[in-house]
């Protein structure tokens, strides 16, 4: 049996109840079963601070599990932060859990833990590990907060969310940084008298929307929101794994940021970063004067390179505050899909370590076997418990499995992002045009492992930064060619099987490497700016709408039989052809990327089927800032056979440009007859 559990006045209020009263604990035996299991997966619900009757008296329940700690405080704006007034009471030994109940108080105080410690007289205040709301930085006290107070307006979504989301429907991805997209005011717009800032999340969200709606994206990606002390850190280094960051509102008015893009249509995707945390003093860190959620020894929790420490997953309640926290935003917010964050650094011992720096595991080899019993155990929770959302593995390394179920020893993702297609293409895509032929392999060796996970073809924010330059400045040659050649590699992934994902600023080429604390260059779609800006802008759009539109990108997405080459060999040229499928062969489109700047009259290309051809999409049309060699007449195929195909077609390729073509359904191509030459396919 636990002690009773003693109020504790604040300050003056005394007498609501009687010291004689017990008050009972927020967790019942069964709640404290499933924690020391790691398996409670409402653990937010309980631990914290929470809104609470008792006795006919309203307060905040706090509670924080710190199995180390000699005394604890709750110290905060309501009781003048006294570290003697409000004593916390261990009421499970066991399980380290410490709990009291402060009658009188009220939503949006500040409170943090006064933590001292059975180990060397440590002492410190700490940020409560799942407050839902923390004080905008530098201060960092956790608010006391109800979550509750958002009147949700997306069924509509949420009932519709399992099938948009399935591995056979379109995902095209729009990555965003909230406090770079977009500024109040733009700090190139001219008579500004507002002084440079950050849009909060409700002046975000009608904008945001507008914008990724009318250009035909179905899904924002969010660099991480979770609460962040460091805006350098891009969001990635931690300290409120329950807390949206409070520098764009609070957490009602994320919620409204959500529920907004939602009745438009818009799924939200959250960067969440299981993997590290900061060392800040005032947060994880040694929390109860013992490395709690870190693993103990350096060789195993600690990131020297990033300054931070490594969750010891081995600790079923360490592992429980990761998975309830992964849920709570499923549930809490109505996130959609969680992109995990540096799984590889998670999967291997011996990552950014020399040596003699890193621990084998137990079988003597590098692979962090807690960590992927950790995977395993995440993606399991969230399919059981949210079903509809998925999960997405940004893993760099050739892990087998990383997107197969658990029961046949996958780590359950639902996608993984393809980093080696991403390096490949832009390492191809820098080159000059006259040097492409030597590495026509960039581009075609991804199809030999396209089907062995469940793909997302990233362009993210990682390649715009570090003096990475920005995606247009990567592409080589003039103005002109560098637009062209932008505007044929996004021709060509949207082809390419997989998701799509690009980061912001990169569908409107703008030239400025991404900086987190400027706003994205608006100017450069506005008069008397270069036309190109807004030109390619358009063509993401119509990509996008092919895209949705079109079965064919999406339907056997993630089955071989979704995808043929028509010619993966031309690399004298640097072209490629290839097909995408469905179930039905009317659907089936055929691209056609030209890696160089010349044109090709009268090319032969192969054609699945003997029709009537016609041009869908072509990068290089005057719209779109090309030079407008297009082909405006239906192509009718011979009975040639060409490349892998039966039947071929005639076709002017333009410079540095994808073409789509499609079958006209039930037509039909010229017929075979005497006096027909029927050409051999070149070898």
């Amino acid at each position: 049996m636990s002690a009773p559990l003693h109020p504790q006045q604040p300050g003056s209020d005394t007498n609501q109840i009687s010291l004689k009263q017990e008050i009972p604990s927020i967790f019942s035996d069964f709640d404290l079963y499933l924690f020391g299991q790691g398996k409670h997966f409402h653990l937010y619900e309980k631990m914290g601070a929470h809104l609470r009757v008792v006795n006919g008296v309203e307060g905040v329940n706090f509670a924080v599990w710190a199995p180390n700690a000699r005394t604890i405080s709750v110290i905060g704006d309501f009781n003048d932060w006294n570290r003697s007034t409000n004593l916390m009471q261990l009421r499970h030994n066991d399980l380290g859990v410490w709990e009291c109940f402060i009658p009188g108080l009220k939503a949006g105080l500040l409170y943090k833990f006064a933590i001292y410690s059975r180990i060397d007289n440590y002492a410190a205040d700490k940020i409560d590990p799942f407050a839902f709301s923390c004080e905008v930085r530098p201060n960092t006290a956790s608010i006391v907060t109800d979550i509750h107070q958002h009147e949700w307006q997306d069924a509509a979504w949420l009932e519709q969310r399992p099938k948009r989301q399935e591995l056979n429907a379109p995902m095209s991805v729009y990555e965003v940084h909230l406090g770079s997209w977009r500024h109040i005011p733009e700090r190139h717009q001219p008579g500004a008298v507002e002084e440079d800032r950050f849009m909060t999340y409700r002046e975000l969200a009608p904008a945001l929307t507008d914008y990724v709606k009318d250009l035909g994206f179905t899904h924002v990606e969010l660099l991480p929101i979770t609460e962040y002390p460091f805006d350098g850190s891009w969001g990635y280094q931690v300290t409120g794994f329950y807390a949206p960051t409070s520098r764009f509102g609070t957490p009602e008015d994320f919620q409204y940021f959500v529920d907004y893009l939602h009745q438009a249509g818009i799924g939200v995707i959250l960067d969440w970063v299981p993997s590290h945390f900061p060392k800040d003093g005032h947060a994880l860190s040694y929390f109860d004067g013992t490395h709690l959620y870190e693993h103990p020894d350096p060789r195993k929790g600690e990131h020297k390179e990033w300054g931070s420490y490594v969750f010891d997953y081995g600790r079923s309640e360490v592992r429980n505050f990761l998975i309830a926290s992964a849920l709570f935003w499923l549930r809490e917010y109505h996130i959609d899909a969680l992109r995990v964050d540096a799984v590889a650094s998670m999967l291997y011992l011996d990552y950014l370590r020399e040596s003699g720096q890193w621990i084998p595991n137990q079988h003597g080899g590098r692979e962090h076997l807690e960590a992927v019993t950790f995977l395993q155990q995440l993606n399991e929770a969230v399919y059981a418990e949210v079903p509809g959302t998925v999960t997405i593995a940004e893993e760099s390394s050739a892990w087998p499995l990383v997107t197969r179920p658990t029961y046949v020893g996958g780590l359950g993702f639902t996608h993984k992002w393809n980093m080696g297609w991403m390096h490949d293409m832009l390492e191809y895509m820098k080159l000059d045009a006259i040097h492409r032929r030597y590495h026509h392999n960039n581009i075609t060796f991804s199809m030999m492992y396209a089907y062995s996970e469940n793909y997302v073809l990233p362009l993210s924010h990682d390649e715009v930064v570090h003096i990475k330059g920005s995606m247009i400045r990567k592409m080589p040659g003039d103005l002109w060619q560098k637009f062209a050649n932008l505007r044929a590699f996004y021709g060509y992934m949207w082809g390419h099987p997989g998701k799509k994902l690009l980061f912001m600023g990169g569908e409107f080429a703008q030239w400025s490497e991404w900086n987190f604390a400027e706003s994205l260059d608006w100017h450069l779609l506005t008069p008397p700016s270069d036309p190109h800006h807004s030109q390619l802008l358009g063509f993401i759009r119509d990509l996008n709408q092919i895209y949705q539109a079109e079965p064919a990108l999406s339907a056997l997405d993630c089955d071989p039989a979704g995808f043929s080459w028509i010619d993966p060999h031309d690399s004298d040229n640097s072209v490629i052809s290839f097909q995408r499928l469905s179930q039905n062969s009317d659907d089936t489109l055929v691209f056609i990327t030209n890696f160089t700047p010349v044109p090709r009259h009268g090319y032969r290309l192969g054609v699945p089927e003997s029709g009537v051809y016609h041009e869908i999409l072509n990068s290089d049309h005057e719209r779109y800032g090309g030079s407008g060699v297009i082909n405006p007449e239906d192509m009718t195929s011979d009975p040639i056979p060409w490349q892998s195909c039966k039947h071929s077609i005639v076709l002017t390729l333009a410079p540095l440009s994808t073409t789509i073509l499609k079958r006209r359904p039930g037509s039909t191509g010229k017929q075979a007859t005497e006096s027909t030459t029927v050409e051999e396919p070149e070898a």
